[in-house]
């Protein structure tokens, strides 16, 4: 694939708890004879662990891998640093899996949400192996932090596929969307709300800074609220959504926003002006792609996009009016977000509302960006 480049960020996660799959307190390791060894290219070489045999900032040698397992999709990035600390991505892949599928209702990973997992997880170990990465940190989010079966899957991807999944708290989930998003935030705007609708959890994180354009942000107050699209769909799944149904999964991701409000105050903030708003999630990208009317996804026309929020969440209740065969029509949604995007705007509906601003930011990149800057920095 053609390359990348990403602008240095400035936030990191801080005071996180993290734990791994088999035990270890951090890092996460493809170890060599572990996976599809018909895969493994000649001069196949042990990738350490992301604080592993180099320690200390990335060297221009090194090469970098993030991946980040949600509940709904499999991410990996791979890159190499950059000027100003900042990367240059030289392969990707990305696959909805659905992973947390069914564990809101049982609390268990399904064996066919397994299955899809692990074949998607086998395409990150060659691309990792394949690209000869050095540095190398993958995680997994809300549907392994729930699922009662989580570990045993944990094993099972790391004897299957040599990935050591590290399953990272919510918090540290926040932390790292805001410091992968932070090349977009805009200094001269004190506030900064970064929010990201996943599949089975919604996390938001809020930066302030009075110190001027450029002065760094303080540490993010994070929060995780237990909604994504995928729990929320599977709550209110249909073909289309009343206005009745719809306000009522609004209003039951607005009871979650408003302890986070009363904490933090923000939302005077945003009526004064002073607050920008960023969404990275497959919800906002689709609902850009929607707007933009774009004949398939273009990532170097959404990520980065200003988008109007009125405009955009008339967008989102004209979706819910329609069938599933419409909105899997467009080529930006697809058959598989027809039945989630639904769930997706209803969340961003509950969050514009609590935070009223006149425009958003669109951003394509999150937890696997703010994984690489951790790598290149040498503090992940």
């Amino acid at each position: 694939m053609g390359s990348s480049a990403y602008g240095a960020g400035r936030s990191r996660s801080r005071g996180s708890e993290r734990r791994s799959g088999n035990g270890r307190s951090s890092g996460a390791a493809i170890r060599d004879g572990i996976g599809d060894g018909a895969n493994k290219p000649a001069g196949h070489r042990h990738a350490p662990s992301a604080n592993g045999t180099r320690s200390g900032p990335a060297r221009g040698d090194d090469v970098l891998a993030a991946l980040d397992l949600g509940t709904n999709n499999c991410r990996l990035l791979v890159a190499r640093p950059a000027d100003r600390g900042g990367f240059r991505v030289i392969d990707a892949f990305s696959r909805i899996v659905r992973l947390g599928e069914g564990v809101g209702a049982s609390g268990q990973l399904t064996e066919a949400a397994i299955d899809r997992t692990l074949e998607a997880l086998k395409v990150c170990g060659s691309k990792i192996r394949r690209r000869r990465v050095t540095r190398f940190r993958a995680v997994a989010t809300e549907a392994c932090r729930r699922a009662r079966n989580g570990p045993d899957f944990l094993r099972r991807v790391e004897h299957e596929t040599g990935i050591a999944l590290e399953v990272i708290s919510s918090s540290e989930e926040a932390g790292l969307a805001l410091a992968g998003c932070e090349p977009l935030l805009d200094r001269s705007v004190p506030g900064a709300l970064v929010f990201d609708i996943g599949g089975g959890s919604t996390e938001l994180a809020w930066s302030r800074s009075d110190a001027g354009p450029d002065r760094g942000r303080g540490a993010a107050a994070v929060a995780s609220i237990p909604i994504g699209v995928v729990t929320l769909a599977e709550s209110y799944g249909g073909d289309r959504y009343s206005a009745d149904v719809y306000e009522r999964m609004v209003e039951e991701v607005a009871a979650w926003l408003r302890d986070y409000e009363r904490e933090h105050a923000i939302a005077a903030e945003a009526a004064a002006g002073r607050v920008q708003i960023i969404g990275t999630s497959g919800t906002v990208t689709t609902l850009a792609g929607v707007h933009l009317n774009l004949p398939r996804y273009i990532r170097d026309r959404v990520d980065g996009v200003f988008l109007d929020v009125p405009e955009t969440l008339a967008i989102g209740r004209r979706l819910a009016e329609q069938g599933f065969e419409e909105r899997a029509a467009h080529p930006c949604i697809g058959r598989e977000r027809a039945d989630l995007v639904v769930a997706g705007c209803a969340i961003l509906e509950a969050i514009c509302r609590q935070w009223p601003v006149a425009r958003m930011r669109v951003a394509d990149r999150g937890v696997r960006e703010g994984i690489l800057f951790g790598l290149i920095a040498g503090t992940s």
